[in-house]
C-alpha cells in the first residue's frame, strides 16, 4: 500500500471509529442495544478503493442513490462480502440494474417502481427487499420534495411489495424533511416514521427495518428507534462534487 492509500485507510479508520463511538453513545442514552442499529455507508462519489478500504475495517453495508455510479462500482467489488443498500430516487428503467447488485432498495415510492422492481428481479433470480419511502414533508396526496409517499398510503404500497413476487416488505424509510409540520425537528419526523412502521408490521411482521439518520441527526435516528442509519460524510469525508 502506498503512503497516500495508507494515509486514506488511517482516515477512514479513524471516521468510523468516531461515527460507531457517537452510535453507541446515543444507543446507551436510548436505553437500547447497539447491536440493534446497523450503520449503512454511503459510499456516493467515491471510489470502490474506498469501499475496499471500508470492507477491511469490517464495514459490510453500503449504500449509493445513483444507478450509474453504483453498478460499475458493485461489480469492481464483486468479490467482496457486501449486502448493497440503494437510497436514492429510482427510475423504472434503472430497475433491471439495480437489482443485479442491490440487496435493499431504500426508495420505493409508487406501485410502478414496484412492478419493475418485481419483474427485474425475477429475471435475475434474486429477492430484493424494498423499503416504502415516507414523506413528511407534504400534505395528503402529494409526494415529497425528496419522494417517498404520504403516510396514509403506506400500507397500500407494502401491500403491493408483498403480492409481487421477487420483492418482499423489508420496512420504511425517511430523510429529515427540509419543509412542512417537521422541517428542523429530526426528532419528532423520526418518531412519525417509527409509529408508521409499528402500523406496517401488524400487517407485514417482516417489515422490520426503520431506516433514518444520517451524518448530521444519527443520534435523533436512534432515541426515536431507527434500525438502520445512513451515513455518508462523516465516514469518507466532505463530498467532491458529483460527477
Amino acid at each position: 500500500m502506498s503512503g497516500e492509500a495508507d494515509g486514506r485507510q488511517a482516515e477512514l479508520a479513524a471516521n468510523l471509529a468516531r461515527v460507531e463511538e457517537r452510535i453507541t453513545r446515543a444507543c446507551v442514552t436510548a436505553g437500547r442495544e447497539p447491536k440493534d442499529v446497523t450503520l449503512v455507508v454511503v459510499t456516493k462519489t467515491y471510489p470502490a478503493d474506498d469501499v475496499r478500504r471500508l470492507a477491511r475495517l469490517g464495514v459490510r453495508q453500503v449504500a449509493e442513490n445513483r444507478d450509474q455510479e453504483a453498478a460499475p462500482k458493485a461489480a469492481a467489488c464483486a468479490d467482496l462480502p457486501l449486502t448493497w443498500h440503494f437510497v436514492g430516487q429510482l427510475q423504472t428503467n434503472k430497475a433491471r440494474s439495480v437489482v443485479r447488485y442491490a440487496d435493499f432498495v431504500h426508495s420505493v415510492d409508487r406501485t410502478r417502481l414496484v412492478t419493475a422492481l418485481s419483474a427485474a428481479a425475477e429475471r435475475e433470480g434474486r429477492r430484493i427487499g424494498c423499503l416504502v419511502q415516507v414523506a413528511l414533508d407534504r400534505g395528503s396526496g402529494a409526494a415529497g420534495q425528496r419522494g417517498g409517499v404520504e403516510p396514509d398510503a403506506v400500507g397500500e404500497l407494502a401491500d403491493a411489495i408483498a403480492s409481487s413476487p421477487g420483492v418482499w416488505p423489508a420496512g420504511v424509510m425517511t430523510v429529515a424533511p427540509l419543509s412542512g409540520p417537521y422541517a428542523g425537528r429530526p426528532r419528532a419526523a423520526f418518531e412519525r416514521l417509527r409509529e408508521i412502521s409499528t402500523r406496517l408490521r401488524a400487517d407485514h411482521p417482516a417489515a422490520t427495518m426503520v431506516s433514518a439518520g444520517m451524518s448530521g441527526d444519527l443520534e435523533e435516528a436512534v432515541a426515536a428507534g431507527a434500525t438502520h442509519v445512513r451515513i455518508g460524510s462523516a465516514v469518507l469525508g466532505v463530498r467532491p462534487g458529483l460527477r
